[in-house]
């Protein structure tokens, strides 16, 4: 068994990627804990804070995108590793409160690498970590009609809201007015459900032996 490492709580609401996502990094010698939406996660962050959080995006009731947002508004101090299939690459996605981003189904190497270097963030102080500004994420379900969706939006200065209608745009992160105080609001509309290719998970033949007995 290696020595034990950090400890993550990986938030995801698929069961089977979940599971295999503990086994993966409890053979490698991480302390792992598990939580199935933002919410739970909130309620084991607050009861015991692990030194790194492993969060898909999409998600049911609380979103990734507003999980992270929560997490670095209130608990800064804790790197944060955004995954999705929904976008590609290492950088983080646009508008995302995340340290580093992980492509699902990349490979388990990788995925073991970041979260070793993501965690070690943890040392340092928030404000030498390269972070922006992140926006208010809206969840919907609901299909753009024509392209317009009609959202309410709370203003983080004047704590009022404002009747918007969100049309599809090119880039994730928009902006709007505040009717009451004209404070310019950072937004971004997502879906519940992930956008992307259809999430595969790892085959054993990829695992690191220290996981490929793994069921």
């Amino acid at each position: 068994m290696p020595a034990t490492k950090s400890s993550v709580l990986i938030v995801d609401d698929d069961a089977e990627l979940r599971t295999l996502l503990v086994a993966i990094l409890g053979r490698s010698g991480f302390r792992v804990r598990a939580a199935e939406d933002g919410f739970s996660a909130l309620d084991q962050i607050r009861a015991d804070m692990p030194d790194l959080v492993l969060s898909d995006l999409y998600m049911a009731g609380m979103s990734g995108f507003e999980l992270l947002s929560v997490v670095r508004r209130r608990f800064p101090t804790i790197p944060v590793i955004a995954m999705s299939s929904a976008f590609s690459g290492k950088e983080v996605p646009d508008g995302v409160a995340a340290d580093a981003f992980y492509q699902k189904a990349n490979g388990v190497e990788p995925l073991l690498s970041l979260v070793d270097e993501t965690a070690r963030m943890k040392n340092l102080p928030p404000e030498k970590r390269p972070r922006g500004s992140a926006p208010i994420w809206i969840a919907t379900d609901k299909s753009a009609n024509g392209g317009q969706v009609p959202i309410v939006i709370a203003c983080p200065e004047c704590l009022r809201t404002t009747e918007h209608t969100h049309e599809d745009a090119a880039t994730l992160v928009c902006r709007a007015d505040c009717d009451h105080c004209q404070t310019p609001i950072d937004y971004a509309v997502i879906q519940t459900t992930d956008p992307g290719p259809r999430k595969t998970l790892w085959s054993h033949s990829v695992m690191p032996a220290s996981a490929s007995s793994v069921a």
